[in-house]
């Protein structure tokens, strides 16, 4: 049987030989392994710059899958989420995920053995427990103001 990235289209192991602002957009978009993780509403505390992960999600999140429910659609529901590039890239890593291939492959890092890309399925990162599947509240169903009582370590 051959690998599923190969039948995606992709050179095999194409994360080991491109930089990430050489890749395709479709290149790009398979980097994501689905945890759901940087779709959690985040505090930033404003003095020390600290981020916190909640467990509160964006109101596109679908916890079943860690994917948005409205991607290709998602800024005209939520304008002020973030469009990640490799020109921009460097100044979100502050809050992106430890374990998000785009913060691992930029910081030179390979990719884990759960990642969709290497294990050939998007059901490794669920069973490996560094997704948020079944973890999440939506944003609508918490007040802004109680988010701090859903602050979370990341799952790694």
């Amino acid at each position: 049987m051959s690998d599923p990235i190969e039948r995606r289209g992709f050179a095999p192991r194409f994360w080991e030989a491109k930089r990430l602002d050489q890749m395709s957009e479709d290149e790009w978009e398979a980097l994501c392994d689905g945890c759901g993780k940087c779709c959690l509403n985040k505090l930033e505390d404003e003095d020390s710059g600290d981020v916190a992960l909640t467990r509160v999600a964006c109101r596109l999140l679908d916890d079943l899958t860690c994917r948005c429910a409205q991607y290709d659609i998602r800024h005209q529901f939520v304008p002020d989420c973030i469009l990640l590039k490799p020109s921009n890239i460097e100044s979100h890593l502050y809050w992106m995920p430890q374990t998000c291939a785009y913060r691992l492959l930029h910081e030179g890092r390979p990719l884990f053995d759960w990642h969709p890309l290497i294990s050939g399925t998007p059901e490794t990162v669920h069973a490996a427990g560094v997704s948020m599947r079944g973890r999440t509240l939506s944003e609508f169903d918490v007040a802004d103001e109680d988010w701090e009582d859903h602050v979370i370590e990341e799952p790694t």
